[in-house]
């Protein structure tokens, strides 16, 4: 049995819970989940139960608690070294933590106007010069890393890795919302949004009993 716990908010709509969860499944860990349901009177308090930090992921591993996103997915990679959730190539793996961490802390008006919704659809809804900005850079990055590390495989370096966990949130973004995408993006798009773990991720957000939280 495994020692790992996720704890995660509401699928149809906690982006920075998609990226360990998503990140656990394709590299086949097993790990328990426990759902906080997000924006109740009771949340912060069952937060607090599982993290100091009041936020959502978090992964326990025995007595070790491990909070944000990245700092998981990088928890992940070293305790599972043979997984592969960074390139083996130090100059791709360098180029895999830059656009991870440019995730991490960019793309603020995106994240805004365009929150994420796995439940319904609102193409055409949110954009503005700053959105169709952040747009045009995260497909930049897509067009680059898949120009000269994609050669092996259909994500952003060949093979999954925590840079496509990083993104996979977007990519329900681009889909909720419509955006019009260059032939490279779609691609990318279509192949993380069809991945069985994906398909099981919408499938629980639209079961969720709380709605989609915008």
């Amino acid at each position: 049995m495994s020692d790992l716990t996720l704890v995660i908010g509401n699928k149809a709509s906690s982006s920075w819970s998609l990226r360990p969860w998503l990140a656990l499944k394709q590299i086949g860990i097993p790990f328990h989940e426990v759902t906080v349901p997000l924006r109740q009177p009771e949340t912060k308090a069952e937060i607090l139960r599982h993290s100091p930090a009041g936020k959502v992921p978090v992964l326990r591993d025995g007595d070790l608690t491990v909070h944000d996103s990245l700092a998981i997915l990088e928890y992940l990679a070293e305790s599972h070294p043979d997984a592969g959730l960074w390139p083996d190539d130090r100059g791709a793996r360098a180029v895999a933590r830059s656009i991870s961490a440019e995730m991490h802390s960019g793309f603020a008006d995106l994240r805004r106007n365009m929150p994420m919704d796995v439940t319904d659809r609102h193409p055409g809804a949110g954009r503005n010069p700053e959105v169709l900005a952040d747009i045009a850079r995260i497909t930049q990055i897509w067009r680059d890393a898949r120009a000269r590390f994609g050669a092996d495989g259909p994500f952003l370096f060949g093979r999954f890795t925590a840079a496509d966990a990083m993104y996979a949130p977007v990519c329900t973004r681009f889909d909720t919302y419509g955006v019009e995408l260059d032939e490279v993006a779609q691609a990318y798009v279509a192949t993380i949004l069809g991945l069985p773990a994906m398909r099981e991720w919408y499938a629980a957000g639209s079961a969720e009993p709380w709605g989609a939280l915008l």
